[in-house]
Order: C-alpha cells, then structure tokens, then sequence
C-alpha cells in the first residue's frame, strides 16, 4: 500500500516492531537514509530475494527509495513472497521532510 509521508511515519510508530527497509544500493544509502532503516538492494535481484527470504512475515515493514518507484516493486515482491504487510513511502527520500543520517 502507497501512503504519503504523515500516514507512513504515523503507521510506522504505531507498529511495535516494525522495519524501515531501504531498497536503494548501498553508495545510496551511505549517501544518507531514514534512521534505523535497513538496507535491501533491489538493484541486486539475487541478493534482494535472498534478503527476502530472511525476513520475518509475522513483521510490517515500512519500505522506501529514491522517488517511490523501486520501493513499490519491493512491495509487490514481498507481498509474493509472503509479507502482507508492506508500506510504501510516496515520493520516496527526495520528498522525506524527516531526518535522514549517513
């Protein structure tokens, strides 16, 4: 599910136990990203599907990119996989108006 900002940072506080999931690559992330955020690159389908493999179902998680684009196929993946629960951050970290860390 898309969700804008206020709807994804409210959703994500309110989930005891959720994950912040980066699907950027890793020159991205370093770049900077959302705190405690976790990092699966997509661009890296092998390793992004094996990624998959390990997370915990039972968890939602709160998924982001650049724009939106890449976090939405991410979703879609994980919802095939198993994780019903998947939220996609609109407009991704150039329109994040929170804190980011490098």
């Amino acid at each position: 599910m898309d969700l804008s900002q206020k709807d994804w940072t409210a959703n994500q506080q309110a989930a005891t136990g959720s994950v912040i999931l980066d699907v950027r690559t890793p020159e991205e992330f370093e770049a900077g990203h959302i705190p405690d955020a976790e990092l699966l690159d997509i661009r890296n389908p092998q390793g992004f599907m094996d990624g998959l493999a390990t997370l915990d179902s039972s968890k939602t998680y709160f998924v982001y990119c650049r724009s939106g684009a890449r976090s939405a196929q991410a979703c879609l993946l994980m919802k095939q996989q198993g994780i019903s629960d998947c939220y996609n951050l609109l407009g991704g970290i150039l329109d994040w108006q929170g804190p980011t860390t490098s």
